[in-house]
């Protein structure tokens, strides 16, 4: 669980500092990693939207609400 963890401080890192293509390999890795983990699709979806792939962040917004429907960051 800690590399899980360590993906994601790094993700949002990467986010923070604008270096999106890093901050979607490790997003992508915890979610390899996590699969129904809806925050982890929330931080993939804002990371691209960040670049402009706009239709795949709506992609993972709707896995993240998939996953939980209440999940309001996703909304």
């Amino acid at each position: 669980m800690n590399e899980i963890l360590e993906f994601i401080d790094k993700g949002k890192d990467f986010l923070e500092n604008g270096q999106y293509e890093d901050a979607l390999r490790c997003f992508e890795q915890a979610i390899i990693m996590n699969p129904n983990d809806p925050d982890l699709w929330n931080f993939k979806a804002v990371v691209l939207r960040s670049i402009g792939r706009h239709e795949e962040a709506i992609e993972c917004f709707n896995k993240s609400l998939k996953i939980d429907p209440r999940d309001k960051n996703a909304s």
